[in-house]
């Protein structure tokens, strides 16, 4: 055997742990936990992204909420599964939000989770109880300036908290917050009125902005959005330098082989540029990826943001747990 043909058959051996691997994957239900309570941004699009991926895979993807603690409770919980692809988690700016305040967990995200893909981005909306009489960013500022501590924000996690932190900070006004476990406890509040504004994911509010429940006074994102153009931004509304955009992916537990981990990056990937899917997506008030979507992009995108946030909160001064 002449020794061309023998490293042929050294690398064609080479491979085929890895495409059995893959080939003998998936074979049972996969579970897609959402680390949040049902009816969230995060809940809505695990179950659409679910449902798609029950179709390409040809097993069952369920969605299992695991709430609690700003979404460390779910993360822990696939931080420490088996690495074997049938446990994966759809989170999102929590993953970075949480690190940047120093809370503490019982993982750390960047050595204990495999970045997937992205799934989508998501405005942030500025709203306030329709009752409220503010039509406006800059009658906000004015009401608050006048009226001290009176005004009260509701915020599920630290991914809708920060920002409205960062608003507080740049107009200089007293907003209380107010914590909530959920994103659907919290809206029930705004609507009722027990609190009057809150900076949310744009998907689990829109309905209720929709219905004339809700008044956007403006989206987090520096530019305007292309699912919601009728909003102006917050900067353009008088508040220089203000930007944030929620952003989702999937993760898997670290260890999770290379063949798992590429199959389902692929079949993510394909499914949010789907044109159908972004369809649904923008309808429901998601903005699709743009640019690559690998592990590694994924992977620096968050690390991206851990490292911006983390800045804010050191040069704002806020409490880190």
């Amino acid at each position: 055997m002449s020794l061309k043909i023998f490293m042929a058959l050294v690398a064609c051996l080479a491979c085929l742990p890895g495409q059995a691997q893959e080939a003998a994957w998936p074979v049972k239900p996969i579970k897609l936990v959402v680390p949040y309570t049902p009816g969230g941004g995060t809940d809505i699009l695990g179950r659409m992204l679910g449902r798609r991926l029950s179709e390409v895979l040809g097993v069952a993807v369920v969605v299992e909420n695991r709430p609690g603690s700003d979404g460390s409770i779910g993360t822990d919980i696939v931080a420490k599964a088996p690495p074997d692809g049938y446990t994966l988690l759809i989170d999102g700016t929590s993953q970075a939000y949480n690190v940047a305040f120093g809370k503490k967990m019982a993982y750390n995200s960047a050595r204990d989770l495999a970045p997937i893909a992205q799934t989508a981005n998501q405005q942030v909306l500025l709203l306030v109880n329709a009752k409220v009489p503010i039509q406006s960013v800059q009658q906000l500022i004015d009401y608050a300036h006048a009226h001290p501590g009176k005004l009260s924000y509701g915020a599920s996690s630290n991914a809708n908290a920060l920002p409205m932190e960062l608003f507080k900070i740049l107009t200089k006004t007293d907003i209380v917050h107010v914590p909530y476990r959920g994103s659907g406890p919290m809206l029930n509040d705004l609507l009722g009125g027990q609190v009057e504004l809150s900076m949310s994911g744009a998907a689990a509010p829109l309905p209720h902005v929709r219905a004339g429940s809700l008044r956007v006074l403006g989206i987090g994102d520096d530019r305007r959005s292309n699912s919601l153009p009728e909003f102006p931004t917050i900067a353009e509304s008088g508040v220089t330098g203000f930007q944030t955009l929620q952003w989702s992916g999937v993760y898997a537990p670290a260890a999770t082989p290379k063949p798992i981990i590429g199959r389902l990056n692929r079949e993510i990937a394909a499914i949010v540029k789907d044109p159908i899917f972004m369809k649904q997506m923008v309808d429901v008030g998601f903005d699709p990826v743009s640019g690559p979507n690998t592990p590694e992009a994924w992977g620096a995108l968050v690390a991206g943001e851990v490292t911006k946030w983390s800045a804010i909160v050191k040069q704002a001064g806020l409490k880190t747990e």
